[in-house]
This record gives C-alpha cells, structure tokens and sequence, in this order.
C-alpha cells in the first residue's frame, strides 16, 4: 500500500464524525485527472466512484436491457459479472455462442487467464457480440499495469469511438475500475466507472445508496493518484519478478504451463495434475504465502493463481513448494 496514501486514510478518520460528501469530490475529480490528464475536466461528469467495483456492476446490470448476456471470449473471467447477470435474470449465452447478446461483458486483461486484447480488438469483439441499444461493460481493472501509457491503449482514450458507438448504434460502454488491486488496498473498497454519457452516471448515482464511499477510502483516492513513485516502481519492477517467478518455477516443474501477459500482476499456471494443485495451495498456506485454486467457480482444478511478489517473498513460496 502507498504509504502517502495510507496517511492521508489514517488522518481521515479524524473525521469520521463527518457523512462523507455526497459529490465524492475531491477524490473523483482527482482521479478523473489520472484518467485524463488532458481533458479531465470535460470528461469527469460520465466518472462515478463505487463501493468496490462489485456495487456498480451490479447498479448496471440491474439498468440494463433485459434479454441475454455474454462473457468475453476467453477460457474463463471473473466471476462478478456472470453473478449480477444471474441474479437479475438473464439469459445466459457461452462465450463462443455466435448470437449478439443484450448485456456483454468483457474483463481485459483477463483475471484470471492472463489474455489481452488490443484496442482493435476490443473493438471488434464488441461489434460482434452487442446487439444495437444493448450494454458492454469492459473491466479494464488491470490495465494500468501495463505500461506509463496505459492510457493510449485503453479504453479511456476512445471518446468520439464511445460517443458515436452509442449514437449510431445505441450501444452503451462502461468502462470499469476496481481500484483495490493496483494500489493494494482490498479492504477500503473502491471502483469507478466511466459512463458513455453523463445522463448514465446520473441515472446509476440515483440508484446507488448514498454516501457509499466513505471518507476512508475517499481520502486514499484523493492521495493515491498522485503518487507517481509508486507506479513508476510497478511498471519496472513487475515484469522483472513475474519472468523471475516463471523461470525458477519452470526450472524446477519443468511440466507446468503459464499464462499471461509480461505486465501483469498474477501468474496463472496449469500444474496438470489435481492432486498437484490442491497439494501446492495447502503448502502455500501453511507457509503464510497463499496461492488461489482454479477449482472455485472456474472449475479449473489443475490450475492455481499466484501473484507476482518481490524475490523474497517469492522465495518463502519456493521453499513451500519444495515439498511438492
């Protein structure tokens, strides 16, 4: 966790005698400025900030077209997406179904398989599964590891694409955020999204119960985006240990697959065995270094999640994983 931010979140309960401004300012403002630095100010009002992530995915699936829903293109994703879609009633479409579907949702890069798609082809996934006037939501929680311009490759940078996607067609792209990975802070829970028109962030605040940022997290925010050190040291040293990791696991289980991109934060591995992975996420455990299984609700039990850690917590994993 960013310790500037930390500060400013331990400072704020100082004010918890406070209800937390119903604006969410200056925290949205200030990360509206991350997003955009050049035009923050013209594009803030489609910005609204969350309880986590989980609370505006499920604001937006309740306001979408009813009808069918469709996950991205990969092996599996995560799973918040699928569960709101369910629980509000839609009919659920496979990934390789060649029907358009009411309700998309596409997780790029891909937690937990690790695949990405390039704005191209971003784009055309979603001219090849939306239905006109139907919804897309696009997690892009874990495209700012990719590089100091993460901007360029996201997204965020395709205004006139999104504003004439939903003229056109009637089509309506969310861009969403789940900002607790990036700045290791799961237990304040924080997302954003980033609406195709004002007028949608309006209709998602009136239905989100209010004051649901509190000033803990709000004040984090408003800290975080400013720390540049800190994401200068992600973007260089993250690739360095995730190859690391790979090269040491591969030496020593010369059968394991691995997956994802070179940025990314997480190392998806096939183990090709059950007994294998049940056994490598109890030694983690035991060890104080916890892997997550591909069993729960991806139903992939030869393979395990890890995250991308510095040398020395890596090697508290490999000396678990000695007895494997």
């Amino acid at each position: 966790m960013p310790e500037s931010a930390k500060t400013a979140a331990v400072h704020a309960i100082s004010q918890g005698h406070h209800y937390p401004p119903a604006d969410q300012e200056p925290a949205r403002s200030s990360l509206a400025h991350f997003l955009w630095p050049a035009d923050f100010e013209a594009e803030q009002g489609r910005l609204i900030l969350g309880n986590g992530a989980s609370e505006l995915i499920d604001l937006i699936i309740r306001m979408a077209p009813a009808g069918t829903w469709k996950p991205g293109p990969f092996q599996t994703q995560y799973k918040e997406y699928e569960r709101s879609a369910r629980n509000n009633g839609f009919e659920m479409l496979a990934a390789d179904s060649s029907d358009k579907a009411n309700v998309c949702c596409l997780v790029n890069p891909c937690n937990p398989t690790g695949d990405y798609l390039e704005l191209s082809e971003v784009k055309s996934w979603i001219s090849n599964n939306v239905l006109p006037g139907g919804y897309v939501l696009i997690d892009e929680s874990m495209q700012p590891w990719h590089s100091p311009e993460f901007r360029q490759h996201s997204l965020l940078s395709q205004h006139e694409y999104i504003r004439s996607l939903y003229r056109e067609q009637g089509i309506s792209v969310f861009i969403m955020h789940s900002w607790t990975k990036l700045w290791c802070c799961t237990g304040l829970r924080l997302g954003s999204v980033v609406c195709p028109t004002a007028d949608h962030m309006r209709a998602i605040k009136k239905s989100q119960v209010p004051w649901s940022v509190n000033i803990v997290a709000l004040a984090f925010l408003n800290a975080v985006v400013s720390d540049e050190k800190y994401l200068q040291k992600t973007w260089q040293m993250t690739p360095l240990w995730r190859q690391q990791s790979i090269d040491q696991l591969s030496a020593r289980f010369p059968t394991w697959e691995f997956f994802g991109r070179s940025f990314l934060s997480w190392i998806w591995v096939d183990t090709k065995s059950e007994d294998v992975a049940e056994r490598a996420i109890e030694l983690a455990r035991a060890a104080g270094v916890p892997v997550r299984s591909g069993r729960p609700g991806y139903n992939l039990p030869t393979f395990v999640r890890m995250a991308v850690r510095d040398p020395a917590k890596f090697s508290v994993l490999l000396g678990a994983w000695k007895l494997l």
